[in-house]
């Protein structure tokens, strides 16, 4: 049985990018704090965790005083930064500069539109780290849109301006897309249609993995997803998997593997998602080599 790891498969430049920040700095302290955890994937976070770096949330943040805070890739809201200026706490900034480029477009769009009454729409997972960044540049006052019924939160008779977590699913937001402009055109009958403005802000190398892996999940009779269950990239991702192969399994762990997924199998690929360390998958494909090698 051929055993195959997906090379189009692991972390983003933006995740790589943080972990390589967090590591870099602890060779200097003994205790990093994060804000959250640094990636969505809890083998990564206990390795992480084993070499000093702590994982601590808002509030907590608001009770620590002299010390240093890495920011992840996901990004920070506003308030964030002006706590650590009023509590002399050095911020380890590893933003991803995709979502800092999002984050700064929302805050433009947000003030330009006050005087015509716009609303800031994003396509996103409520209280998903990045999109508390993204609606930080609001207010707060960005309306999150995940499924169609949340559409019903939009005033489709003002002005609407669309964005998109970096991280999700591109066939989901042009559905949106179309849905928005339905609703609007539905409300506005008998009127001059308000300004929408839609845009794209999926990070092209994560959107790029969708047709990359629709194609290595039709290329094996077996596919092994690896991902945290947190990870929203990671649903996405499999759901692609799934959805061009049906022999597609989602793990988070060689401790998770199945023998009876690969009977009969002559090829198994092995992919995950951008919060997917490189390491962990190649300790899934030993699993299955080992799980293989009991059949034989």
């Amino acid at each position: 049985m051929n055993v195959t790891i997906d090379k189009n498969s692991g972390y983003c430049f933006g995740v790589e990018f943080a972990i390589q920040m967090a590591e870099d700095e602890m060779e200097h302290c003994e205790e990093l704090y994060c804000l959250g955890d640094i990636v969505h994937n809890g083998m990564e976070v206990k390795r992480l965790y084993d070499k000093g770096l702590r994982i601590i949330d808002r509030e907590q943040l608001k009770n620590l005083r002299d010390c240093k805070v890495l920011i992840r890739a996901h990004g920070e809201p506003p308030e964030t930064y002006k706590t650590a200026l009023e509590n002399n706490i050095e911020l380890i900034d590893a933003s991803c500069p995709v979502v800092l480029k999002l984050q700064n477009r929302v805050k433009h769009a947000y003030d330009s539109g006050k005087s015509q009454n716009s609303q800031i729409v994003i396509y996103g997972q409520v209280g998903h780290a990045e999109v508390i960044g993204i609606a930080g540049q609001t207010g707060d006052e960005a309306i999150i849109v995940t499924t169609e019924e949340d559409l019903d939160k939009i005033d489709f008779k003002r002005p609407v301006t669309l964005f998109s977590q970096t991280t999700k699913s591109t066939k989901g937001f042009y559905h949106i897309k179309a849905l928005i402009e339905e609703r609007i055109k539905q409300a506005n009958e008998d009127s001059t249609l308000p300004v929408f403005d839609a845009n794209d802000s999926i990070c092209r190398q994560v959107s790029n993995r969708e047709p990359q892996l629709a194609r290595f999940a039709t290329e094996h009779d077996v596919i092994v997803f690896v991902s945290g269950k947190k990870s929203s990239n990671g649903k996405a991702l499999y759901s692609v998997c799934k959805q061009h192969n049906p022999n597609s399994y989602f793990v988070e762990n060689e401790e998770e593997l199945e023998k009876e997924w690969f009977a009969n199998a002559g090829s198994v690929g092995i992919c995950g998602a951008t919060s997917t360390p490189m390491w962990l998958m190649q300790q899934v494909q030993q699993g299955i080599t080992a799980l293989n090698a009991e059949t034989v």
